[in-house]
């Protein structure tokens, strides 16, 4: 995408720096980060221009990323820092949803954007750019926090991240040439996973809705590769919708894989030959059986990447988007009936019967079939239309012969592949052709509609029963984590002395007496908490308490009047030295203290604000995930609208009751 034309290019490159695209982030690319990401996300924007059009009290900076130098060509990176204070909601949704609902709100969340063309228009470089160096003033207009806000929550940006103080974060958008991108969405991903390893980010989650030709991704990648389209970065299983566990999601790829190709095509009538059609196709192409559905799958998409968009080759297969093709169709061109085609397709299949499925050519054919078939306009027609299309249980093949240049047809019987299993036979008998990448899609979608999103009636019985709930369950298990062990940061010095570098979280008491219930999930799950201390050599407990009080107060919103108290398990005075008493790297220390201020909500402190929501539905799920529910009118317990099957939206009651509910009323004796 070309977000600057060249004129406004060559101005801005000779008044801020240009950063390599493919290289940013990357070490010492514009910096070596060592620090926390709190520490290294300051050290990033140093290197950035300032955008001062922002509302009051909102910061954003932007890079520009080369592409390309001839032509010139590159794109914006905006990274915003959004204040808790200046935020339309306080709490994360993303966090609540992927079960990181227990952690303590962040002072500040920092997005990083790459819009798209469409939605540059608010972020789009001032006229303030056009005037440097032209000795007119620089004109600037303010943006708005509404304004900001609509830009932040607009899902058509290129890339759209988001990454909370502590390091915790959330991949919220991506796309590619669909949106008018010059960039794949590889490379998109590619720049996101650099800036959140190079900053050091500690986890970062993503909703995977992501599709391709409609599609859905984490289906057709989880079938061939037994992981989503984000797995080859790192990302995997975090949480399910509707009570999915990773065993579970395991078990659903694994019996969809395993589906045989002889098991699924034995419950295909004839309005479905085109599906043993792909089949056998991508047999021919593979040196290896096909003999599952994980088989074909992952077949499929390695060939799709070594195939280029713009091959304009012959395809297969010009007719696969047709189903049931059993002879060739007259239009209403043709001057010939319907019954004199079909009677010449069957005399010519019948000649290449005779010719035992061997290759020959095009004028042995209408030799052959001249025979019965005087009118040879009549022949050359069906000759023309025949080419790769199922007639009963045979495919016609047709294709140039690469060495005399001459058309050649040859027949293949598919019953007799389907019994074999799909092994690959003599390789004289493969159709010789070339496959386009747009071809092999329409075949992927079209395996894709009907086993996976409309199965037939017929399929539903026996082992293909299973595809309908295993595919139920991997299209749930939506909610990817990728750990990037930000915590763990390299070597830190002053000097020639290696710092201390402590793992702290803190443990809140009521008065500096009795523990608050509310926060015992904070040892009951420390890691989240877990945050990175670095120390001088020679510290003591004492600074080891002001500095873990000043990091916690600066990064969480509800801890801002914390007080540090002691350290908790060491038996230790403030004037020790740390270093004598706990190991020097990656230790974990427990820092007792509590909130002066009184008017703190102890429940609104952390990112989940529905403390007081219970769920319980029939599907096993006792957290919300973000999927639609509904509260029964009695017990104020709530379920999933699918799993009470409340599917429209239209047809929910004015009073709604629980199985459980509307059981016990039943069996309660009438009132007097």
């Amino acid at each position: 995408m070309k977000h600057l034309n060249s004129i406004s290019f060559k101005k801005r490159k000779r008044i801020e720096r240009i950063f390599r695209f493919r290289t940013f982030c990357e070490p010492g690319h514009p910096i070596e980060f060592n620090g926390p990401f709190r520490d290294n996300i300051r050290k990033l924007v140093e290197f950035a221009r300032v955008e001062s059009r922002l509302s009051e009290g909102m910061n954003s900076w932007s890079f520009q990323l080369e592409l390309n130098r001839h032509p010139a060509m590159c794109i914006s990176l905006f990274i915003i820092e959004e204040p808790i204070e200046k935020s339309a909601s306080r709490h994360c949704h993303y966090c609540r949803y992927v079960g990181w609902g227990n952690h303590l709100i962040c002072n500040e969340r920092f997005h990083f954007v790459v819009p798209s063309k469409e939605t540059a228009v608010v972020m789009t470089v001032s006229s303030s750019y056009e005037s440097e160096g032209s000795g007119r003033p620089a004109t600037t207009t303010t943006i708005t926090a509404a304004e900001i806000s609509n830009f932040i929550e607009s899902q058509g940006h290129l890339l759209h991240g988001v990454l909370h103080s502590n390091g915790f974060g959330h991949l919220i958008s991506i796309n590619g040439i669909e949106k008018g991108s010059s960039l794949a969405g590889i490379e998109i991903m590619d720049l996101w996973d650099r800036i959140c390893t190079g900053l050091r980010a500690r986890k970062v989650s993503i909703n995977d809705v992501a599709k391709k030709n409609g599609m859905d991704l984490r289906l057709i990648h989880g079938v061939a590769f037994n992981e989503s389209w984000f797995g080859r970065w790192g990302y995997g299983f975090g949480r399910g919708s509707f009570g999915v566990t990773q065993p579970m999601y395991q078990k659903a790829i694994e019996a969809v894989q395993s589906i045989p190709l002889c098991l699924l095509i034995q419950h295909l009538d004839t309005s479905y030959q085109e599906i043993l059609f792909i089949f056998s196709k991508y047999q021919s192409l593979s040196g290896n059986p096909l003999l599952t559905l994980g088989h074909i799958f992952r077949f499929m998409q390695e060939l799709k990447e070594r195939l280029q968009p713009d091959i304009h080759n012959i395809s297969s297969s010009n007719n696969t988007t047709s189903a049931g093709i059993t002879a060739v169709n007259a239009d209403t061109a043709c001057r010939w009936s319907t019954k004199r085609v079909e009677m010449a397709t069957r005399v010519i299949v019948e000649a290449l019967m005779k010719a035992e499925f061997r290759w020959v050519s095009r004028q042995e054919v209408r030799d052959a079939a001249r025979v019965y078939i005087g009118d040879t306009g009549l022949l050359d027609f069906v000759l023309k239309s025949l080419g790769n299309q199922i007639v009963g249980s045979y495919v016609v093949r047709r294709t140039v012969n690469p060495v005399t240049k001459v058309l050649e047809y040859c027949l293949e019987d598919l019953s007799t592949n389907f019994r074999e299993g799909f092994s690959p036979g003599d390789p004289t008998k493969k159709y010789r052709h070339q496959i386009t990448r747009n071809q092999l899609m329409k075949d992927l979608f079209y395996l894709y509609k009907f086993i996976f999103k409309e199965p037939k009636l017929s399929q539903n019985i026996g082992l293909l029963s299973v595809i309908p709930i295993a595919v139920r369950i991997i299209l749930d298990s939506k909610y990817l984590i990728k750990d990037y062990k930000g915590e763990l940061c390299q070597k830190t010095e002053i000097g020639n002395e290696e710092k201390l570098k402590l793992l702290c979280s803190v443990r809140l008491k009521n008065d500096g007496h009795e523990e608050m219930e509310i926060t015992k999930r904070i040892l009951e799950q420390p890691s989240p908490y877990e945050d990175l201390v670095i120390l001088p050599p020679n510290a003591t407990f004492r600074e080891l308490k002001i500095e873990v009080e000043r990091r916690f107060k600066e990064m969480y919103w509800g801890l801002k009047s914390f007080i540090a108290e002691s350290v908790q398990d060491l038996n230790a005075v403030e004037t020790d030295l740390v270093y004598g008493l706990v190991e020097p790297t990656g230790t974990s220390i427990v820092v007792s203290g509590k909130i002066a201020d009184r008017e703190t909500n102890i429940e609104e402190i952390f990112e989940d604000k529905n403390q007081n929501m219970i769920i319980d539905c029939p599907c096993g799920a006792k957290e919300d995930d973000g999927e639609r529910m509904i509260a029964c009118d009695i017990c104020e317990v709530w379920q999933h609208m699918r799993c009470v099957q409340l599917t429209n939206t239209e047809n929910v009651p004015d009073i709604y009751l629980c199985n459980r509910c509307e059981h016990d009323i039943v069996l309660c004796p009438n009132l007097p």
